[in-house]
């Protein structure tokens, strides 16, 4: 559970990063959230008192977190240079590959809303791990 409340602590610290959170961002951390078995109520509360750090494990977790950031990221339609900036930072704290992660944040340009296909992410990761 504290994994959890990490994860989607992280998104909402991302969310908060350009100083304004708005519906979409909230929308999506609150279904992210859930899928991930948290309430709404816990998810309320993380706004308020952000989980410790706790990243996952599992290497392939910590791209489906990276993933999630990026989706957050995408999701209002605009990109601050404090959020590329702290995304960066956050990639780095789960223990990716730097250039991976430069890599997805340059070629997800190349998609539709910015969303990198989940195979071509996990593509760029391993690639990089060689």
């Amino acid at each position: 559970m504290d994994e959890k409340k990490s994860l989607i602590s992280q998104l909402i610290e991302l969310s908060k990063v350009d100083g304004y959170v708005d519906e979409m961002e909230s929308g999506l951390i609150k279904t992210m959230g859930n899928m991930i078995g948290l309430s709404d109520d816990e998810i309320l509360a993380l706004f308020e008192k952000p989980a410790p750090f706790n990243p996952p494990t599992s290497h392939i977790e910590r791209i489906i977190q990276f993933h999630r950031l990026v989706l957050l990221m995408n999701v209002d339609g605009e990109i601050s240079p404090n959020e590329l900036q702290m995304i960066k930072l956050s990639g780095i704290k789960l223990g990716l590959d730097e250039d991976a992660i430069k890599e997805v944040l340059n070629r997800m340009h190349d998609y539709p809303n910015n969303v990198i296909p989940p195979d071509e992410l996990i593509r760029i990761f391993t690639k990089n791990m060689n």
